[in-house]
C-alpha cells in the first residue's frame, strides 16, 4: 500500500499543481489586507481540506520557554493569533505537526522592487511577492499537501496538525502551541532557504546562538573645552579599553574553536563554533576631537547541539570578568554585559525514523537523495525539539532575494514549490500511513 499511496499522491500533486500555485499567489495578494486576512484564508482552506480548525490568541511575553530567551525590547508586544488545524487520523499511525509562519518583514513603501510586491506576479518560473519565501510558501505548502492527499483519495492513519504561527520579532507562535498542549510524534518546519538547493535539502541540524552586547566605559577629561585632544592623556579612552575586551573575546573564540567540535559542522565548514563581533560603535557624538563616554560591541556566538545555553553564557561572563580584573580601570569600572537573545541547538540524526521517512519522500518527489545543510544557525527546527522533545526537520523550495537579507523581488521557484507540496504529501503518507477515503 505504501508504494501505491506514494504514486497516487504524486499523480494528484501533478494534477493539482496549478491550483497550488494559485493559492500561494492569493496569499501574497491578501497581505495588503493584513496578517489576519492571510490567517483567515488559511483557516478557510484547512476547513475545506477536512481539518478541524481553531484560532488561538496569545501574547508572546506570556510564553515561558525552555533554554531560550529574548530581551523584552526585542519582542513583539501585541497580541497575536496562531491558526491550528487538525486532520484527524483513522487510527494506528504516527502523528506529525507541520508549521510555518505567515508574518514577514515590515512592509517598506520605498522597497525598490521591479515587481509589484503584493501582486503575486509569476515571471519566468518564479513567484514574486513580499514574504513569499519568508514564509508564505511554507504555510501554503502544508495546506496544499493536505488538499493533495484528499484529492488522491487517501486519509492519514495518524493525526496531521497544521500550524500557521507568527515568528518574527520573537512572536513565539509555535512556542505558544507547544506549551499549550499541542504535541505529536514528529514535526516538520516548512521554510525555503537561500542555499540554492531547494527541495533537495533537508534541515536536520540547527546550531544554537547567543546575541549579546558589551558596553565598555571610558572617562572624560575634566574640562569644559569642546575639544578633548589636548586633554586626551588625562582621559580614559573607551576605544582603548574596548580593544582589551575585544582581545579577550578573540581569545575565547580561539579556545572554543580548538575545543568544541561537531562532526557535521566540522565537515561542512571546518569549524563548529564562532564568536562574531558584528558591530563596534562609540556612544558619543561621533566627533574625532572628543573622547566618547563608552564603546559598544554587538556580538553573536554560534554553538553546536550538545552545548547548553547556560554553559556558553557562563564562558562569556567569565571571559569578561577576567579581562576586567586584569585591567586597573576596568577592574573599578567593569564593562556592562547585556544578553539580547539566546536559543539552544538541536538535531535529528541520520538513523532517526523521521530522517528516513523524510529522505524517502524527498527522493521520490525530486528524484534526488537529499543533502543535509547543517549551517542554519538558530533555525526554527529547534523549537519542537528543545521545547517539547519532538524530533523535527525542515524543508522548503528554492528561493532567493529574501527581504530580510536586504534583497529585492523576493521569489520562490514555482516548480520547486510544487515539488515541495508533493514531498510533504508523500511524507504524510510515509510517516502517518494512509487508508483509502470512504
Amino acid at each position: 500500500m505504501a508504494d501505491e499511496a506514494m504514486a497516487r499522491v504524486q499523480r494528484a500533486a501533478e494534477a493539482e499543481g496549478a491550483e497550488s500555485v494559485a493559492f500561494l499567489r492569493a496569499l501574497i495578494r491578501l497581505q495588503a489586507q493584513g496578517e489576519e486576512a492571510v490567517q483567515a484564508r488559511l483557516a478557510e482552506a484547512c476547513v475545506a481540506a477536512g481539518c478541524q480548525v481553531e484560532r488561538r490568541r496569545y501574547r508572546p511575553a506570556d510564553i515561558r520557554l525552555r533554554d531560550e530567551f529574548a530581551a523584552e525590547a526585542a519582542m513583539a508586544t501585541e497580541e497575536r493569533e496562531a491558526v491550528l488545524a487538525r486532520l484527524p487520523g483513522t487510527g494506528g499511525g504516527r502523528s506529525v505537526i507541520f508549521f510555518a509562519h505567515p508574518d514577514g518583514e515590515p512592509f517598506q513603501a520605498q522597497h525598490g522592487w521591479t515587481h509589484d510586491p503584493l501582486a503575486g506576479e509569476l515571471d519566468q518560473g518564479r513567484i514574486h511577492g513580499w514574504g513569499v519565501a519568508d514564509d508564505l510558501a511554507g504555510v501554503a505548502t502544508m495546506v496544499e499537501a493536505v488538499r493533495v492527499l484528499k484529492a488522491a483519495g487517501l486519509r492519514p492513519k495518524g493525526d496531521v496538525i497544521l500550524a500557521s504561527t507568527p515568528s518574527k520579532r520573537h512572536a513565539r507562535g509555535v512556542h505558544a502551541l507547544l506549551h499549550g498542549g499541542v504535541t505529536a510524534d514528529a514535526a516538520v518546519y516548512l521554510h525555503p532557504a537561500e542555499s540554492g538547493i531547494g527541495m533537495r535539502e533537508v534541515k536536520a541540524l540547527a546550531s544554537g546562538q547567543l546575541l549579546f552586547r558589551v558596553t565598555v566605559p571610558g572617562r572624560l577629561p575634566d574640562t569644559q573645552e569642546p575639544g578633548h585632544a589636548a586633554f586626551a592623556h588625562v582621559a580614559v579612552n573607551p576605544v582603548d579599553k574596548a580593544m582589551v575586551v575585544l582581545a579577550a573575546l578573540r581569545a575565547l573564540d580561539a579556545r572554543r574553536g580548538a575545543r568544541v567540535h561537531h562532526p557535521a559542522l566540522d565537515a561542512a565548514i571546518g569549524r563548529s563554533t564562532n564568536l562574531l563581533v558584528g558591530d563596534i560603535r562609540t556612544l558619543g557624538d561621533g566627533r574625532a576631537s572628543r573622547v566618547a563616554p563608552a564603546v559598544q560591541l554587538s556580538c553573536a556566538l554560534a554553538f553546536p547541539p550538545g552545548e547548553t545555553l547556560a554553559a556558553v553564557q557562563a564562558e562569556v561572563e567569565a571571559t569578561l570578568a577576567e579581562a576586567a580584573k586584569a585591567d586597573p580601570f576596568l577592574r573599578e569600572t567593569p564593562p556592562k554585559l547585556e544578553w539580547l537573545s539566546g536559543v539552544t541547538g538541536a538535531e535529528v540524526t541520520l538513523d532517526h525514523p523521521l530522517w528516513i521517512a523524510t529522505a524517502e519522500a524527498v527522493t521520490r518527489g525530486t528524484g534526488h537523495v537529499p543533502e543535509i545543510n547543517p549551517l542554519h544557525t538558530s533555525s526554527d527546527i529547534r523549537n519542537p525539539m528543545v521545547q517539547s522533545g519532538i524530533p523535527c526537520v525542515g524543508l522548503g523550495p528554492l528561493c532567493g532575494d529574501l527581504t530580510q537579507n536586504g534583497g529585492r523581488d523576493e521569489w520562490v521557484d514555482a516548480a520547486d514549490y510544487q515539488r515541495g507540496v508533493a514531498v510533504v504529501a508523500m511524507l504524510i503518507a510515509h510517516w502517518c500511513g494512509t487508508t483509502a477515503a470512504d
